[in-house]
């Protein structure tokens, strides 16, 4: 890996299967550099499934040595022992990353998919298809788990060189605009 380049850790996370995407940016090129699950699911002991995922995603940090670490928020479900599972498996994940001094950012679902098909109620499939027509790839990977992660890995990179995130209006506020604009100001 040179120098120059940026590594993205996207993650799905779950606690029966969690995804995982990584790409490397050099200059304006995006590659696939490793797409995969994790079954925790295998596993008995709930707390052993935190485990597993903190783990995992740890070994990946030392492995790869991403710059960001990206995540799928949680959607709001009608069953809340299945959200509070997901919330803890999400919440052991971004802990590994913040151990490992990396910066967090979270993306709900429709952003994900409004990233990178251009529709926020777009399904896995078209999800897929679009990552293997940008990435290059053909193999379809066993589990949507898998892509979605490596969609959200896609959807950052997108988010952090969008024109809009680069225009500097939403950072800076009033004060900034007021500073820039004087004459703007009535008094």
């Amino acid at each position: 890996m040179k120098n120059s380049s940026k590594i993205i850790l996207g993650i799905d996370p779950g606690t029966v299967v969690m995804g995982y995407g990584i790409i490397e940016i050099s200059g304006s090129t995006i590659q696939l550099v490793e797409m995969d699950v994790l079954k925790p699911g295998k596993v008995d002991d709930p707390y052993k499934k935190l485990e597993l995922i903190y783990n995992t995603v740890s070994r990946l940090i030392v492995k790869f040595k991403p710059s960001v670490f990206a995540i799928e928020a949680p959607f709001f479900g009608k069953n809340v022992q299945s959200m509070l599972k997901l919330g803890r498996a999400q919440g052991v994940a971004i802990a590994a990353a913040m151990s490992h001094g990396i910066e967090v950012t979270e993306y709900a679902p429709k952003k994900i998919k409004q990233s990178i098909t251009g529709n926020g109620n777009a399904s896995k499939e078209q999800v897929l298809k679009m990552l293997q027509r940008l990435l290059n790839f053909k193999e379809d990977p066993a589990y949507f788990d898998a892509s979605d992660a490596l969609a959200v890995a896609v959807c950052h990179y997108f988010q952090e060189n969008s024109v809009l995130s680069n225009s500097g209006s939403k950072k800076n506020g009033w004060d900034d605009f007021l500073k820039k604009n004087p004459s703007r100001l009535k008094k």
